[in-house]
């Protein structure tokens, strides 16, 4: 990733999802939203009893990758819904899925990686008869064990 004095802006982004749709990285619809990507490490406190300092030491034990969500509009594609169900079902198939942040020339700038992705939740558009011009989206929430993150 190259450095520069401005941050990029957060609307150009592609999200690819390993086996969706019939191929690796084929997803029908573009997301327009992504949330969750964080990863956290959980510190174990320890201290020896002959210690000298009165203090405990932070010893890093697990590694724990929140929730990711992704949004999109309702296009007639059931292939997120299927692989839910799939794994409602009973199929192990976990993918692997990329969100790749584009600069301003739609250039790829990092990826950050979900290890071992699989769904969790999906939601359904919200139908009002009474609010014009909203559109029907999706949702989909994954589990993944491990978020990596690589500069293009």
């Amino acid at each position: 990733m190259a450095t520069r004095d401005n941050p990029y802006g957060a609307f150009n982004f592609i999200v690819s999802i390993g086996g969706v749709g019939g191929g690796e990285g084929q997803v029908a619809g573009g997301f327009c939203e992504v949330t969750g990507l964080d990863s956290a490490i959980v510190y174990a406190e320890y201290r020896n009893g002959n210690e000298k300092g009165n203090h405990v030491r932070k010893i890093p034990t697990l590694t724990k990758t929140g929730d990711v969500t992704l949004k999109r509009g309702l296009i007639g594609d059931l292939s997120l819904f299927s692989w839910l169900k799939a794994v409602r079902d009973g199929a192990y198939d976990p993918r692997t899925v990329a969100i790749t942040l584009l600069d301003e020339a739609r250039v790829p700038v990092c990826v950050w990686t979900l290890r071992i992705a699989q769904p969790k939740k999906w939601v359904g558009p919200t139908l009002a008869a009474e609010v014009a011009g909203s559109l029907a989206l999706e949702e989909l929430v994954l589990v993944a064990e491990r978020i990596d993150f690589d500069s293009v």
